[in-house]
């Protein structure tokens, strides 16, 4: 089995160190520069731009970050590149610059969003760049039809399930996902117990991180049922 304890050795902060996009939003080059300098693993999203281009972006619209309207598979990476977030200094980085920036020094969970119809290529485009990466880096997806492609696209790359739920139905479903290689889990701190992640740790021994992380409680039930944290809003060392 892949050794993943880098995965866990580190609170891993989502989207980046950012300050709750106050000054330093979430996903940029601002808030992965804020992350390494506390030895803070990063969590950033990816998605697939107009010209099949791999950028850094957690929602699927324009609006919330970038004040624009539209999506980010209408726009190429270099449009994307041009959209200031939240009024700042800081744009939509491509991953191969996140990666560039990032350099090995923390590792990196990366999280594929998927858009039906206009993913084709993500899961591959992501591999490709990882296979040359130097540093300790991982995929995930909440998306089933993405995490199916990882074992096929993202072969040798330490791959994770993002879910949450509690109900009969959601746990079958990622109980189903065991069969793509998967090597961690993502879950939602706030369906913490359930038999989907006990059976994981305690039977596949598979780590387990939690999202998203904001208060006390949550630090607890994180290190009772998991591993480690994806955090934000706070300084876990403090």
């Amino acid at each position: 089995m892949t050794d993943l304890s880098w995965l866990t050795a580190r609170p891993i902060a989502h989207r980046g160190y950012h300050d709750l996009n106050k000054s330093r939003w979430e996903n940029t080059l601002s808030a992965f520069d804020a992350a390494m300098a506390k030895n803070f693993a990063i969590e950033c999203d990816v998605h697939l731009t107009a010209d099949g281009v791999p950028v850094v972006f957690h929602d699927d619209d324009l609006l919330r970050l970038a004040g624009r309207d539209g999506f980010v598979w209408q726009r190429t990476a270099a449009e994307m590149g041009a959209l200031s977030i939240g009024g700042t200094a800081d744009h939509a980085p491509t991953l191969a610059a996140m990666l560039e920036r990032v350099a090995g020094r923390v590792p990196l969970v990366i999280e594929l969003k998927g858009i039906p119809g206009h993913d084709e290529g993500l899961v591959a485009k992501v591999a490709a760049l990882l296979r040359a990466y130097p540093g300790p880096a991982a995929i995930m997806s909440f998306d089933h039809w993405l995490v199916r492609r990882f074992p096929i696209e993202a072969a040798g790359i330490p791959a994770g399930l993002t879910a949450c739920g509690q109900k009969q139905s959601e746990i079958e479903a990622h109980f189903s996902m065991l069969g793509n290689g998967i090597s961690f889990v993502s879950y939602g701190v706030f369906d913490l117990p359930n038999p989907f992640i006990r059976f994981v740790r305690e039977r596949l021994s598979m780590p387990v991180i939690t999202w998203t992380v904001r208060k006390p409680a949550e630090v607890a039930q994180t290190f009772a049922e998991a591993d480690q944290m994806t955090f934000e809003g706070f300084d876990p060392d403090a």
